[in-house]
């Protein structure tokens, strides 16, 4: 698909706009932290790996989640390459199975303790807003892309679905770690389908119950059907502590965040 890439970035940038305007407008909770340190260290991270992302595709393309879905269709790889699906249902099937994956994929990243040891980086963010959908180690990114990669290969997964999937998740992201004060009763509505920044806030709870729970990005689906639902923070979204409880504010620098999976806390 031509210009992917710039689809894809434009979509992004518009959508961060968006909910950064709208957290400055109806915050949630107040900050903890410094927002320009936070968000400078959070931009320098996501130009890390995405370079890193660039480098692995530059390799070889088939690295890369696209890659994998053109090369799987030019050889016939893949279960929906040897089933013939209508389109349609291919895109459609393809979208859901690739988001219960990646909501299986965050579950385990807080079972696996080598696994959490990367992801906990994303968890030691003492605020949560907009910016917090790019905290994450450049490795853990690795680590996802290839998992990505081979949910392609093995699916066989049509490239506009798997475009058309990373820009839904990655919106998805934004808008349930951004600090929006949603009014309740919207957000009763909208949480019986899509995670919300309430629902998703709980995740990021220190309470060990609760940030392991709602493990969705996009829709909240999963986490009703394998009951990993919790539907309040104990000490209510005011009261409680978003992070880890053994952090302080060295959580915000760049050096802290690369060498806190060899950390053994």
């Amino acid at each position: 698909m031509e210009n992917e890439a710039t689809l894809r970035l434009s979509v992004f940038l518009g959508l961060f706009t968006l909910f950064g305007i709208l957290e400055f407008l109806f915050p949630r909770r107040a900050r903890v932290q410094s927002q320009t340190k936070r968000w400078t260290t959070h931009w320098i991270l996501l130009v890390i790996y995405s370079f890193l992302i660039r480098g692995m595709g530059l390799l070889t393309p088939v690295i890369v989640a696209t890659g994998a879905a053109l090369h799987a269709a030019g050889n016939g790889w893949g279960l929906f390459n040897m089933v013939g699906l209508p389109v349609w249902l291919e895109i459609t099937l393809a979208i859901i199975i690739l988001d219960w994956a990646i909501w299986f994929q965050h579950l385990i990243t807080h079972k696996i303790p080598i696994l959490w040891r990367f992801h906990r980086v994303h968890h030691s963010d003492r605020d949560l807003d907009v910016s917090s959908a790019i905290r994450f180690h450049p490795v853990e990114i690795a680590l996802s892309m290839l998992y990505k990669v081979a949910l392609v290969y093995l699916l066989g997964a049509p490239l506009i679905a798997v475009i058309i999937f990373e820009v839904i998740l990655n919106g998805a992201a934004m808008f349930n770690h951004a600090n929006i004060n949603l009014p309740k009763s919207l957000d009763r509505i909208i949480r019986t389908v899509i995670v919300t920044p309430d629902m998703h806030r709980i995740h990021h709870s220190d309470i060990r119950a609760e940030h392991d729970s709602n493990y969705g990005f996009s829709v909240s689906i999963w986490d009703h059907l394998f009951r990993t639902f919790t539907a309040e923070p104990k000490g209510g979204h005011e009261g409680m502590t978003v992070g880890l409880r053994w952090q302080d504010d060295e959580t915000e620098k760049l050096v802290w965040i690369l060498k806190l999976p060899a950390d053994k806390l």
